[in-house]
């Protein structure tokens, strides 16, 4: 049984509106392609676009462990609302007649961990900048007016030694890994077909995020690979000295950010926009761990092994901009939405 003080919320964003008033608002179902969409952060956006009345493609090829059960968890919850493709965004010719007949395009799809990329540092390449270029091209032939937002990562910015401040989108870029080329080529190729082929697409910089339906793993979504590995009483490797410092972001307040830039497209067109939880929900690794031992009545095992290539021992998000331009900023801290994440992940071993 989930421990009072960790019962979650059944819904997976904060809603002001039920969902048909929310529908009515925008007439018939609109359409919306999410690569990579039976993903953590897929799920989680095709549950609050569909609570604004869209119809949700996935496009995912189900190589990520947590995918498959995702994806089953969404099709029983909204049968009616979501279609399934199995698909790979290196297969170019594949994906011309997907993004035909679409309303938007949110794609997420991606190899997504640095210690991976060092290792494969040729797929890591084909999937994050071929993927994503292979994207654009679809859609430029086949709906370029369509918004396209693609989540690209913090790691543009590259190690960032001695920095202590917020990260503003000014700081230069400046790759760190083949992670940090694959993301930080698509990132550039996304920002410049607004330029070149006046295209509707919006950068999203995203620093640590991390809620339901994430499994986490040791390379990749370190908050839920933590939040399972102490409830499963496994022990964890910490790279570095675990005072690195994050701003840690709920999956909600992302969804609702992808929502807004799609809906103010003529705002966000062209622009890129660093997106995390800023300063107020910064920690770094071992107060995290702390936190989840005492939420969880647990005692975290770990053991230190040596930095990892690229590391950044402190990144921040400045989220002025996306506040400035539409009012956007985090509302869920980090206390709650840690223990949301807990409770969904207690049920999942029940």
């Amino acid at each position: 049984m989930t421990p009072a003080n960790l019962r979650a919320d059944s819904g997976l964003t904060p809603r002001s509106k039920p969902r048909k008033a929310r529908a009515a608002e925008h007439g018939p179902a609109r359409r919306i392609l999410i690569t990579g969409g039976a993903g953590f952060l897929g799920v989680n956006a095709a549950v609050r676009m569909i609570e604004d009345g869209w119809h949700v493609t996935l496009l995912d090829n189900l190589s990520r462990p947590g995918t498959e059960r995702n994806l089953k968890w969404l099709i029983n919850e909204h049968p009616a609302e979501t279609t399934f493709i199995k698909e790979d965004v290196r297969n170019a010719n594949a994906l011309s007649e997907h993004v035909k007949n679409q309303d938007a395009i949110l794609h997420l799809a991606g190899q997504v961990a640095v210690t991976t990329s060092l290792v494969d540092p040729v797929t890591d390449f084909d999937v994050n900048a071929g993927g994503t270029l292979n994207m654009l091209e679809a859609t430029r032939k086949h709906n370029p007016e369509v918004p396209f937002v693609f989540a690209s990562t913090n790691k543009v910015y590259g190690k960032l030694d001695k920095n202590n401040v917020a990260c503003n989108e000014s700081q230069p870029i400046d790759f760190h890994s083949p992670y940090g080329c694959s993301k930080g080529s698509a990132d550039q190729y996304v920002r410049d077909y607004a330029r070149c082929y006046h295209m509707n697409t919006v950068v999203l910089r995203q620093s640590c995020i991390y809620g339901a339906h994430q499994y986490g793993s040791e390379d990749q979504g370190w908050v839920a690979h933590f939040v399972h590995s102490i409830l499963n009483k496994r022990p964890m490797t910490i790279y570095g000295d675990g005072t690195q410092v994050r701003d840690l972001l709920d999956a909600r307040d992302l969804c609702n950010l992808y929502s807004t830039v799609i809906e103010q497209i003529d705002k966000t067109r062209g622009e890129i926009y660093n997106v995390g939880g800023g300063p107020e929900n910064q920690r770094n690794l071992l107060e995290v761990i702390e936190q989840i031992g005492a939420l969880t009545h647990q005692t975290p095992e770990y053991t230190f092994a040596d930095w990892r290539e690229g590391d950044q021992t402190y990144y921040v998000s400045d989220i002025t901009k996306a506040r400035v331009a539409f009012d956007w900023r985090p509302q869920v801290e980090f206390d709650r939405g840690l223990r949301d994440l807990i409770a969904w992940a207690m049920r999942q071993t029940t």
